[in-house]
């Protein structure tokens, strides 16, 4: 076997080995950061936090990284009304029950403007919050308390 073709074999096989390791989860702050620098696009990665805080807005349950949902390190976790239902079946009641607890979320952290409104009309001022939006059950996992 020649030197070129020892050269193609082991580029291959290490090719072949990168793509099976798995991707190290991204911290909250990380997903800002990526979120911000992909926007106005998502991006994809696997997510772990500790639940710091949880909130509804309408029909969507929101866990949160940090207690302050408007604090611009948060990554918030927005949970879809399809995916609840199976949730609380699997981990007990969503919204008190996983505060303190330790989240894997697949998905795609997007940055998300907020307007600033006065009588419902927006006032011009606005922020970033930064959003996982889940809509099945598989895109969580609740880890085991260490």
């Amino acid at each position: 076997m020649g030197l070129k073709m020892a050269l193609a074999i082991a580029g291959a096989l290490l090719v072949a080995g990168c793509a099976t390791t798995p991707r190290q989860a991204l911290t909250p702050m990380q997903a800002v950061f990526a979120a911000a620098n992909a926007a106005p696009h998502a991006t994809s990665g696997v997510f772990e936090f500790k639940v710091r805080a949880t909130g509804r807005d309408g029909d969507r349950l929101y866990l949160n990284s940090e207690a302050d949902y408007r604090d611009q390190r948060n990554l918030s976790i927005a949970i879809l009304p399809d995916a609840q239902g199976e949730l609380e079946q699997r981990y007990g009641p969503l919204a008190k029950g996983l505060i303190g607890r330790t989240i894997s979320v697949r998905g795609a952290a997007r940055r998300v403007r907020i307007n600033f409104t006065d009588g419902g009309a927006p006032t011009g001022k606005y922020y970033y919050q930064t959003h996982v939006v889940v809509g099945t059950p598989s895109q969580i996992e609740v880890l085991p308390t260490r």
